[in-house]
């Protein structure tokens, strides 16, 4: 039976640190690879919040598996392998945390790629490191973790070009390795919360490591973190 539960961990914990973090990380990097776009879509919105720097003037389309994190008039019941728009629709389209929960990331990422007008730019965030592989990764029903080259070969397998892949949330990353050591040794149970509690000292100091990391991220890459962000463009001239 599978431990995951349905939906984004955001759901109902929207102040978390790791996902206020997330939106912050998120910005940075993708805010310029959006390129003023007309018609843009959002798979796996249940966890909405992260994509606030996503909303302009454009007409935007959220779609998730589950209703509960959609609003009213914008979002769409659907699966991220079989998309329910037709080629060529969007100009951006993002997918944070999500192509990890599908068995065939490969058909994933190809419907995201087939949404896509020539042009149009995909935008993705990846749990990193096979190695970091824990309970965590269960209960939440992920199939796999990521390298930076492993997600690009994925991307640049369906015909896109990556303009853009770092790691994210390296200034936490030895935390991040810690409690992932932890779990190796002491595996949470099946009544553990999916999110570990923070004092409120601690939501400062991450918070405030996240946002400077924040400011570095829109300047140049990391070499390591537990995320992987990856921004692609669908060339005009690539075959269909």
């Amino acid at each position: 039976m599978s431990l995951a539960q349905p939906g984004s961990s955001s759901l109902g914990r929207e102040g978390y640190w790791w996902h206020r973090a997330r939106t912050d990380l998120l910005g940075a990097v993708m805010t310029p690879h959006l390129a003023g776009p007309r018609r843009t879509l959002d798979v796996g919105s249940a966890d909405a919040p992260s994509v606030g720097w996503m909303r302009g003037e454009q007409q935007h389309v959220s779609l998730d598996l589950f209703p509960d994190g959609l609003r009213p008039g914008e979002g769409v019941v659907g699966s991220a392998t079989d998309l329910p728009f037709a080629d060529g629709t969007f100009d951006v389209v993002s997918a944070f945390d999500v192509v990890e929960h599908c068995a065939d990331d490969d058909r994933a990422v190809a419907e995201l790629r087939r949404v896509l007008a020539p042009g149009g730019r995909m935008l993705l965030s990846v749990p990193a490191y096979q190695w970091a592989w824990s309970d965590h990764d269960v209960r939440a029903g992920h199939h796999r973790r990521y390298t930076r080259a492993g997600i690009v070969g994925l991307v640049e397998g369906t015909g896109m070009e990556v303009l853009r892949a770092t790691y994210a949330f390296g200034g936490v990353f030895p935390l991040f390795a810690a409690e992932r050591l932890r779990r190796r040794l002491r595996p949470a149970t099946g009544t553990d919360s999916r999110l570990p509690e923070v004092s409120p000292a601690v939501d400062r100091a991450l918070m405030g490591v996240c946002r400077a990391e924040a400011r570095l991220l829109r300047r140049r890459d990391l070499p390591f973190g537990s995320s992987v962000f990856v921004a692609a463009v669908r060339p005009s001239s690539a075959p269909s």
